[in-house]
C-alpha cells in the first residue's frame, strides 16, 4: 500500500488576497458594485418596456390607454381620499385600503407571472451577481411602472386624509414610502419563492384561472359593500380595523392616524412593525434567490422512474375516473373525459368557472334576501353548457377518437359515455346548490319543484349539447389562454351555444308549464311530484338527444375532424 503523498506547493490552494497585499482594497468594492447595480437594472427595466412597446402599434395603444385609465382612476381615488379628510371613519377606510393593496401585491404575481420579465430571477442565474446587491437592484427596478405609481398615489391620499399636525406629517413622510417598499418586496418575495411553480404547467393552469379568481373577488367585494350599507356604513368595520392597523404594512398608515391623535409611542411601534416586516421580506427574498440560483431543478437531474406512490396513483386514476375506468368503451371514454377536466387547462378553467358562478349567483342572491330557490337551476344551466362542442375540446386529438367510430352505434356509445362523465359532476353539484339555496332562504317547501326543474333542464342541456356537438363543431385554440374560438368560427360557436340553449328552454317547457299550472290551481299538495317527473323527463330527453345526435356524428366524422383541428 502506498503512503499518501504530501501535497506540494503546486497543489496547495492559493491563499486569499488580503487588503494589505492587494493594490486595490477588496472590501469597499462590494458597496460600490451594489450602488452601481441598481441604475443598471432600472435602465434594463425601461429598455424591456420600450422594446416591448416597439413590437406593434396595437400593443402601444393598449398600453397607453391602460396607463391613462389607471392614472385617471388613481387621481380620482386620490381626490376622494383628500376630500375624506375630517371624516369620522377616514382612518378605518385608509387602513383597510392599505391592507387590500398589500393583498393585491401579494397575489397578482401568482396570476400574471409573465406580465413582467423582472419577476423571473432565473434569467439572471448565469450572471456573476451576489444575492444582496441583486435584491436591492431588483427592488429598485420593481419601483418603475404604473402599479407602483398607482399604489403611491393611493397611499399618499390615505396619509393626507389622516395626517393632522407636524408630527403626523413627519410620520406620513416615512410611512408612505415604507408601505410602498413593503408591498413591492412582498410581491417579489412571493414571486421568487414560487417562480418554478409559475413557470410550470401548474403555474400556467393558475394563470388561466386568474380571471375566475378576480371575478369571484369582485363579487365578494360587491356583496361586502352591500352588507356594509345594510349594517350602517363603515362603523361596522371599526372592530376589524383595530386588528388590521397592527398588521404590516397597514400599520404604517395606521401610525399616521396615531400620530395625529398624539399617541406617539403607538405610532412608533406601528412604524417599527412595518420596518421589521420589510426587513423580514428582504431576508426571505434573499434566501429564495440563493436557493433558486444554487439548487438544481428537474432539468438538471437525471430522469428517474416513477415512485411507488406515483405508480399506485396512476393505476387508480383520478377521483371518479377510477370508478369509471372499467373494461368497455363507456368506462374508457368517461375516464378520459374526467381526466380532461382535471388536467387540461382550458377544460379545467371552463369547469371551475361554471362551478363557481353556478354557486355564487343563487346563494349570494339568497344571502341578500332578493333570491329565490328557482335560481338554483342556474347551476345546472351553467354546467350543462360544458356538453356543447364536445369534440372541439379534443382538438386535433379527435382523429384517434374518430378511428373508433364506424357506425351510429359507436357514436351513441361515445356520446353517452361523455354525458355520463358530466353527470358524475353535475348531478350531485346541482342538487347540492339547490339544497344550500333552500337552507339559506329557510324555505324547504319548493325544494322538490326546484330539483325537478334542475333535472329537466340538465337533461335538455345534455340533449341539445350532443346535437350541437355533431352539427356545429368548432376548434378551441390552444396557444392562447383567453380565446375560446379560432378566427372564422365565431358564428358556429354562437349558433351552437345560444341555439342549443334556446332549444333546451323549449324542451323544458312541459315541466315548467306543469309547475306553473300547479301554482295557478293552488294544488300545492301535488308539487312534490315535480321531482320524479322532472328527473324522468330529463332522462328521457337526454336519451332522445343522444340517439338523435348519433347518426350525424358517425356520418360527419371527416367534417367534424376538419372543424376541430383548425386550432
Amino acid at each position: 500500500m502506498s503512503e499518501p503523498r504530501t501535497p506540494d506547493a503546486s497543489h496547495t490552494p492559493a491563499a486569499p488576497v488580503t487588503a494589505a497585499a492587494s493594490p486595490t482594497p477588496a472590501t469597499p468594492a462590494a458597496p460600490d458594485s451594489a450602488r452601481a447595480l441598481a441604475p443598471v437594472f432600472v435602465r434594463l427595466k425601461l429598455s424591456l418596456l420600450r422594446n416591448g412597446l416597439r413590437q406593434s402599434s396595437g400593443r402601444r395603444v393598449v398600453y397607453v390607454l391602460g396607463a391613462i385609465g389607471t392614472l385617471l382612476l388613481a387621481a380620482a381615488q386620490l381626490a376622494g381620499l383628500v376630500l375624506l379628510r375630517g371624516s369620522t371613519h377616514a382612518g378605518t377606510l385608509t387602513v383597510l385600503l392599505t391592507a387590500l393593496l398589500a393583498l393585491g401585491w401579494a397575489v397578482m404575481p401568482l396570476f400574471f407571472p409573465s406580465g413582467d420579465e423582472t419577476l423571473d430571477p432565473t434569467r439572471l442565474v448565469m450572471l456573476p451577481l451576489r444575492p444582496r446587491p441583486l435584491v436591492g437592484a431588483l427592488l429598485a427596478a420593481s419601483l418603475v411602472g404604473i402599479g407602483p405609481l398607482f399604489t403611491f398615489l393611493l397611499l399618499t391620499g390615505s396619509a393626507v386624509a389622516t395626517a393632522y399636525g407636524a408630527a403626523a406629517v413627519a410620520v406620513a413622510v416615512v410611512a408612505v414610502p415604507l408601505t410602498l417598499l413593503v408591498c413591492v418586496a412582498l410581491a417579489r418575495a412571493v414571486a421568487t419563492a414560487n417562480i418554478r411553480l409559475l413557470t410550470s404547467r401548474k403555474g400556467r393552469d393558475l394563470a388561466v384561472l386568474s380571471g375566475l379568481v378576480i371575478a369571484i373577488g369582485f363579487q365578494l367585494v360587491n356583496f361586502g359593500a352591500q352588507r356594509l350599507g345594510d349594517a350602517g356604513g363603515l362603523a361596522a368595520l371599526d372592530p376589524v380595523t383595530e386588528t388590521v392597523r397592527w398588521l404590516p404594512p397597514a400599520s404604517a398608515i395606521g401610525a399616521v392616524e396615531s400620530a395625529s391623535e398624539g399617541a406617539y409611542g403607538r405610532a412608533a411601534a406601528q412604524l417599527l412593525l412595518s420596518a421589521g416586516a420589510l426587513a423580514a421580506l428582504l431576508y426571505a427574498w434573499r434566501r429564495s434567490l440563493v436557493k433558486l440560483m444554487t439548487a438544481p431543478d428537474s432539468s438538471t437531474l437525471a430522469t428517474a422512474g416513477p415512485s411507488r406512490r406515483e405508480s399506485a396513483a396512476a393505476g387508480r386514476g383520478v377521483g371518479m375516473a377510477r370508478l369509471l375506468s372499467g373494461e368497455g368503451r363507456t368506462g374508457a371514454v368517461a375516464g378520459r373525459s374526467l381526466r380532461y377536466v382535471w388536467r387540461d387547462p382550458k377544460t379545467k378553467a371552463a369547469w371551475v368557472t361554471a362551478l363557481a358562478i353556478g354557486l355564487i349567483v343563487p346563494v349570494f342572491n339568497a344571502l341578500q334576501g332578493t333570491g329565490t330557490i328557482y335560481l338554483a337551476c342556474f347551476a345546472a344551466g351553467m354546467l350543462g353548457i360544458q356538453m356543447y362542442n364536445q369534440f372541439g375540446q379534443d382538438t386535433s386529438a379527435f382523429w384517434m377518437v374518430a378511428l373508433t367510430i364506424s357506425s351510429p352505434r359507436d357514436a351513441y356509445l361515445e356520446l353517452r359515455a361523455r354525458a355520463l362523465a358530466m353527470l358524475v359532476i353535475i348531478l350531485p353539484y346541482s342538487t347540492l346548490v339547490t339544497v344550500v339555496t333552500a337552507a339559506v332562504l329557510g324555505d324547504w317547501r319548493p325544494l322538490p319543484e326546484a330539483l325537478g326543474l334542475s333535472y329537466a333542464l340538465l337533461g335538455a342541456m345534455l340533449a341539445t349539447g350532443a346535437v350541437a356537438s355533431a352539427r356545429f363543431p368548432y376548434s378551441i385554440p390552444q396557444d392562447s389562454g383567453f380565446k375560446n374560438v379560432v378566427p372564422g368560427q365565431a358564428a358556429l360557436a354562437w349558433i351552437s351555444i345560444f341555439g342549443g340553449m334556446l332549444g333546451a328552454a323549449l324542451l323544458c317547457a312541459p315541466v315548467l308549464g306543469l309547475t306553473l299550472w300547479i301554482h295557478a290551481a293552488g294544488a300545492a299538495e301535488w308539487s312534490s311530484l315535480l321531482l320524479p317527473v322532472g328527473a324522468v323527463y330529463g332522462a328521457l330527453v337526454a336519451w332522445g338527444g343522444l340517439r338523435l345526435a348519433a347518426p350525424p356524428t358517425a356520418w360527419r366524422l371527416p367534417e367534424i375532424l376538419t372543424a376541430v383541428s383548425k386550432g
